[in-house]
């Protein structure tokens, strides 16, 4: 299968760093993909699209475009520049236009567990740190959970609520992994944003941190959006 962009840029969600992408970075370098990681501040949607978008003007063709959690609602911003080829949300966020985190965990489905987002002050947000493992990375060592727990990087609320302005998935191809494990955004909720964008699903059993657990998954989902399907 013949790649259409061997280029692809790694957009991270809230809580974590740009890190968390080293075993997909290291998968798609070794088969040949360029690929770039952001490390978007999460301290607004419009400042972690501007971040992406200086990343993707780099780019020297078609480019993949991934994101994981939030990093789902900084591609959908981001992602009508030019350079895009393909959308890939990993366990994320795929707002429509006017709709933002926010808006969109405001409602959850039925049953479904509530991610342990506590204030931090100052307009920040954190993951309890005691349910931290469970919530975002229940199939990591609990060592490795503990020291991500350690390690946020706060969320702004300017982030949490910033609404996307023009969603690329209404213009762009998209691929969408659903963690059927994942106690952050529930499954039914990925599948629904999924369904919407007309993105290609595929499933795979892991938590929230998928990106981290199952990287093999992840970067096989990133080869074909970039091979166009």
């Amino acid at each position: 299968m013949t790649p259409t962009a061997v280029n692809v840029v790694l957009v991270h969600g809230a809580f974590v760093d740009g890190s968390g992408w080293q075993a997909v970075y290291d998968l798609l370098k070794r088969d040949g993909y360029r690929v770039s990681v952001v490390q978007n501040p999460t301290l607004t949607l419009e400042g972690d699209a501007e971040a992406v978008r200086q990343i993707l003007d780099r780019q020297d063709g078609p480019t993949v475009l991934v994101g994981h959690s939030y990093g789902g609602s900084v591609i959908s911003e981001a992602g009508t520049h030019s350079r895009v080829a393909a959308l890939v949300y990993v366990a994320a966020f795929a707002p429509d236009k006017g709709e933002s985190v926010q808006t969109l965990i405001a409602d959850p489905p039925p049953g479904a567990p509530a991610p342990p987002i506590v204030p931090l002050g100052d307009g920040f947000l954190v993951l309890d740190r005691d349910k931290f493992h469970g919530a975002f990375a229940g199939d990591l060592p609990a060592e490795q959970a503990a020291f991500m727990a350690d390690s946020q990087v706060p969320w702004g609320v300017g982030a949490v609520g910033g609404a996307v302005t023009e969603p690329a998935w209404r213009s762009k191809p998209s691929w969408y992994l659903v963690a059927t494990g994942d106690q952050t955004i529930p499954p039914p909720a990925q599948r629904a944003m999924a369904e919407r964008a007309g993105a290609t699903v595929i499933e795979v059993d892991g938590s929230h941190a998928i990106y981290i657990s199952r990287p093999e998954a992840v970067a096989e989902l990133i080869k074909k959006a970039a091979a166009g399907g």
